[in-house]
């Protein structure tokens, strides 16, 4: 098979191949590995979809369906198949991607799909969809190779070899004693290079990282980040192996986990779904642009208050707009570094204070330097050095604001249990709003007239 980077030619390539017959279509398809063809399917019919998920051999459809991002509906796939193919597809799925696919579907559906399958194979998806899908039991993979801590370096290369017949891929293997208490891990590595005599009790490694089926995703990613490991093992509260979740699943939820703290930051619902309509689209919006329009109106209160300053000098209108608009590029960046510390660290108080005090400088001298460039502006076009002094202290003031609203509102949320993501960019919008006209204009009224 050939594989090569996916260009804007192919989506036309597909598109007129399906205007062909079934086994023309079949000779493009070969073309692509099935992560292509999962991508190439978010810019076609979900018909063409089905009917290209039909030719595909069993082993190269469960590849791509699934490869396919869930706003893409792989479940519908899968539902509309013939039930034998759809069996072989589903016993051809690992089963926590086959568990990810099936949870979308209705119950009756659920147990139509169940119904055909193996009595294990069944039981193994049951399992991983009694658990919450952001946990640790929600990503975790049943099948997994496991030895007896007392078996020999022989004994435990044939059980490797016996178990490793049903399972595509293994990283770690792990080493559970007579009761299946878990022990330990122990690398193929170290079986090999141990001596001919030498058990696996002297092999194992004891101190090893694992999550109970309850641990939230984030922390199974952080884990299997700090700790450079391949696989986390999941054991249950008598140290019973159950599963394993793998590095593969996690990137899966750092894509997803970061996506969404990127929604929640421009005031986008996490429900949005990327590739959805418009209709979902601003029922996910709208409720926040009309929080956001809220918040407005109180910073236009205070430009109406000043509004006798603004009809004596009405220059400040030009350079409102800059200083709201610095404050606000300013409080976002401040809330971005900020928001994403909190998702990969549990800041104490002295990381909080820490963060909070470095964005108060950093707005400091970035508001004096830009502050500055537009006294420096102001001198120039409008030859008036006050009105430039005055331009200079509410910027540097207001990006002090952004700096200090940035860091600690999310960290004030947080403490309090409110996601700071999803409410801390319209809170911040409006403290750079009010404050920056409030000074631009408060102190124009005292030290312009």
């Amino acid at each position: 098979m050939q594989f090569f980077d996916l260009d804007k030619t192919d989506v036309p390539k597909l598109k007129a191949a399906l205007q062909a017959d079934d086994e023309a279509l079949k000779v493009i398809l070969s073309e692509y590995h099935a992560s292509e063809i999962a991508i190439l399917f978010e810019s076609i019919h979900q018909d063409d979809r089905q009917r290209i998920i039909n030719l595909l051999d069993v082993e190269i459809a469960s590849e791509v369906i699934s490869e396919m991002h869930e706003e893409a509906h792989p479940e519908e796939l899968l539902l509309k198949m013939h039930p034998d193919k759809r069996t072989e597809i589903v016993e051809e799925l690992d089963y926590d991607d086959a568990t990810d696919i099936i949870s979308q579907l209705e119950e009756h559906e659920q147990k139509e799909i169940l119904g055909d399958l193996s009595e294990d194979d069944a039981s193994n998806i049951r399992q991983l969809l009694s658990y919450d899908e952001d946990t640790a039991g929600g990503l975790m993979n049943t099948e997994f190779i496991k030895i007896n801590l007392n078996l020999t370096k022989k004994d435990a290369i044939d059980e490797i070899i016996r178990q490793s017949e049903e399972i595509e891929e293994f990283y770690t293997i792990f080493v559970v004693n007579d009761f299946n208490i878990f022990q330990g891990i122990v690398s193929l590595k170290d079986i090999i290079k141990a001596k001919g005599n030498a058990k696996i009790t002297e092999l194992v490694k004891a101190d090893v990282a694992w999550v109970t089926p309850d641990t939230d995703q984030e922390e199974v990613a952080k884990l299997i980040s700090q700790y450079n490991i391949t696989s986390i093992p999941v054991l249950d509260e008598q140290m019973h192996l159950l599963g394993r979740v793998t590095f593969d699943d996690v990137i899966d939820v750092l894509e997803d986990e970061n996506t969404e703290d990127i929604l929640k930051i421009s005031g986008v619902s996490e429900d949005e779904e990327l590739s959805g309509n418009w209709v979902e689209a601003v029922k996910s919006r709208l409720p926040w642009l009309v929080i956001n329009l809220a918040t407005a109106f109180l910073a236009s209160s205070v430009v109406r208050y000043f509004e006798p300053t603004l009809e004596k000098i009405a220059v400040l209108s030009a350079y409102m707009t800059i200083i709201a608009g610095m404050g606000g590029n300013a409080a976002t960046q401040a809330l971005a570094v900020t928001v994403r510390r909190i998702s990969l660290y549990d800041l104490t108080d002295n990381q909080a204070y820490r963060t909070v005090l470095k964005e108060f400088t950093v707005g400091l001298i970035n508001g004096a330097v830009t502050g500055l460039i537009v006294f420096i502006f102001a001198l120039v076009f409008d030859a008036n050095p006050m009105l430039g002094f005055v331009i200079f202290m509410a910027m540097t003031g207001n990006l002090v604001i952004a700096g200090v609203t940035g860091a600690g509102i999310p960290l004030i949320l947080k403490r309090v249990g409110i996601d700071p993501a999803i409410a801390s960019s319209i809170i911040i919008t409006t403290f750079t709003d009010v404050f920056g006209f409030l000074l631009l204009l408060g102190m124009a009224s005292k030290l312009l007239l």
